[in-house]
């Protein structure tokens, strides 16, 4: 982990940037500059700056000239820009960085050698600047005798240098660390083509060769220039610097080759991951892909095709072969099985994929699931959504599908045994693109015990005791688990390590002493009113019965939902369903979204 080096300066020379200005496209998750500095035997410069300053801003006489009332303003146009910013020419009016001239810039950015190779951070005012300084060489290696009179004391040394971003100084966190590690790669790639061919060096003297011929030229004829316009068509480097930033301004994904040769590629997850119009925190998704589990599925969100072609050629081969044989209809110990491919590397390609958002976690599609239509689902007739439905399935409309999963309902309710298998089919691939799209949301059925209080104790039990109905049996993980092979989708049955110490609790022999001692145990942790109210119903009197509701007593806390209790005990759908309605006096079932699974299908509150 790198050390941090934090600054945080006031200074009221310079332009206060107001907090309140978003980017245009309403985030403030958007850098506001990329700024290349270097520091070496002739001082600190600045190679290079994106987006720069028009001409109009540098020089004085604009400032001062009398703009006439009848002008119409253009403020926060987004018109062709003629310094070679098209697309956010806005920053330069509301969010630049007008009062840092190069000069301060250069000064203030490039940091001494003792701070290379550390996270640099320094914010001033409304500005806050993330980067990574990096040693190119000991400053030793340049300290020339005054008297050598050898060529190498004229020939100028770059000794560091450092991409620079600057952000909003109110920037969350997530982005500020998002903005260091891509300025770090960018680094590391950058220091590598300096050691192998001085491709730094060489771009560095052209940006500044073009810098003091700029200079040149505007002391000749008066009229001033921007040095970084005349860059951008010379300079390699300065066209991968803008290109980052302009893919951090829109996508989020930033894909480079430093010098044709190195690819740095980097994703900025508060762009990618969106829904509804509001982005997935990255803390939420962090959180939901440690939390998947084999049962799960991954939906892919581009075709196999288009997904292969975004692959760099270098990529994993397991990474391939996973996308190839990837559906929504098997879960993710299938595709372990299918690619043969250990689960957890399985796992980690998924999460892989979803961070970069080309995929999201769902459930198996089968006839059991239950889908209803997404409170934030686009429902308008014409909406683009509907064409590509409608060019995607010829002789169905988008509308009329999302109006049959108004209320909840099961996929198995639109099977026809008098329809061919080709409708079955198409209805799959119709409820997957609606999946893609964020469109549908599925049901999970959660129990919940919930004994009636009685007479003489009215009111709900505590919560540390319905908290310490939990056993401490420990749900699986990724990392240790042992599979056997699954059954079809509608009774789907798994195994899991806990399926060992499940199966030593069904112990032959119904009335034996010991099935009914276990049964005691696993009862005691309830109050004596729950387990009163639980004997009591008819069901109970069957110890096989009895036995499972206890074995399962530590699932009934509205936190697992009917899968995640058939994958880890190793049941049978039909035999949940049976056991809960012979229970159901005490047992309230409901439905609703599953945690993990719902952050890709409706925005967070």
């Amino acid at each position: 982990m790198y050390k941090q080096s934090s600054l945080d300066l006031d200074s009221k020379s310079m332009t206060r940037l107001p907090d309140t200005i978003l980017h245009k496209n309403g985030e403030k998750n958007s850098p506001i500059s990329v700024i290349l500095v270097s520091s070496g035997s002739r001082g600190n410069k600045l190679l290079f700056r994106y987006p720069f300053l028009k001409v109009s801003e540098n020089t004085s006489s604009a400032s001062t000239k009398q703009r006439s009332p009848y002008v119409l303003s253009t403020t926060g146009d987004s018109t062709e820009d003629p310094d070679g910013d098209s697309s956010y020419s806005f920053c330069h009016n509301q969010n630049s960085l007008e009062g840092f001239s190069d000069i301060i810039l250069a000064t203030i950015l490039a940091t001494k050698s003792d701070m290379c190779g550390k996270k640099f951070e320094l914010k001033i005012d409304s500005v806050r600047f993330v980067g990574h300084p990096t040693l190119l060489q000991p400053p030793h290696t340049i300290q020339v005798s005054k008297t050598d009179p050898s060529p190498k004391r004229e020939m100028p040394t770059m000794i560091l240098f450092s991409v620079v971003f600057a952000l909003r100084a109110n920037a969350d966190p997530s982005v500020i660390s998002c903005m260091h590690n891509l300025s770090r790669r960018i680094a590391i790639a950058l220091q590598h083509e300096e050691r192998r061919c001085q491709y730094l060096t060489r771009e560095a003297k052209l940006m500044l060769a073009m810098q003091d011929e700029v200079t040149t030229m505007t002391e000749t004829d008066g009229t001033p220039q921007s040095p970084f316009r005349h860059i951008l068509p010379k300079c390699k480097l300065a066209r991968d610097l803008k290109e980052a930033y302009d893919s951090l301004c829109t996508t989020g994904v930033v894909r480079l080759h430093i010098n044709n040769w190195l690819e740095v590629s980097f994703c900025l997850p508060h762009k990618i991951h969106r829904v509804g119009g509001n982005h997935i925190p990255p803390e939420a998704l962090e959180h939901s892909l440690k939390a998947i589990r084999p049962y799960h599925a991954l939906l892919l969100l581009d075709s196999e095709k288009a997904l292969l072609a975004q692959l760099p050629l270098d990529c994993s081969p397991a990474l391939v072969r996973l996308i190839k044989i990837c559906s929504a209809m098997k879960n993710l110990q299938q595709l372990a099985q299918d690619a043969d491919l250990a689960l957890l590397q399985v796992f980690q390609i998924a999460a892989h994929l979803v961070y970069w958002g080309k995929a999201i976690i769902v459930y198996p599609l089968c006839e059991n699931n239950v889908y209803m239509l997404s409170p934030h689902a686009n429902i308008c007739l014409y909406s683009q959504l509907a064409q590509q439905f409608a060019q995607q399935f010829p002789g169905h409309d988008l509308p009329s599908m999302l109006a049959k999963f108004s209320l909840p309902v099961s996929l198995s309710e639109f099977r026809n045994p008098l329809d061919a298998p080709v409708h079955e089919a198409q209805l799959i691939q119709m409820v997957v693109w609606m999946l893609q799209h964020r469109l549908l949301i599925q049901l999970h059925t959660y129990v919940c015990l919930l004994v009636p209080p009685s007479e003489d104790r009215p009111g709900p039990p505590d919560d540390e005791l319905l908290a310490s109905r939990v056993t401490g049996r420990s749900l699986s993980t990724p990392s240790a688990l042992s599979f056997g092979s699954p059954t079809s989708s509608d009774d789907m049955t798994l195994t899991s390590p806990s399926m060992d110490n499940s199966s030593a609790e069904l112990l032959p022999g119904g009335d034996s002493p010991l099935n009914k001692r276990m049964t005691e145990t696993l009862l005691a942790s309830l109050t004596e009113h729950e387990r009163q109210a639980i004997l009591s119903v008819p069901a109970a009197q069957n110890p096989e019965d009895l036995r499972m509701f206890a074995r399962l007593l530590h699932y009934f806390r509205g936190h697992h939902h009917l899968e995640e209790i058939m994958y880890n005990e190793n049941m049978r759908r039909s035999q949940l369903k049976t056991l809960f309605d012979k229970f159901r006096s005490v047992l309230v079932v409901t439905n609703h979204e599953d945690p993990i699974i719902s952050l890709f299908q409706s925005p967070p509150e």
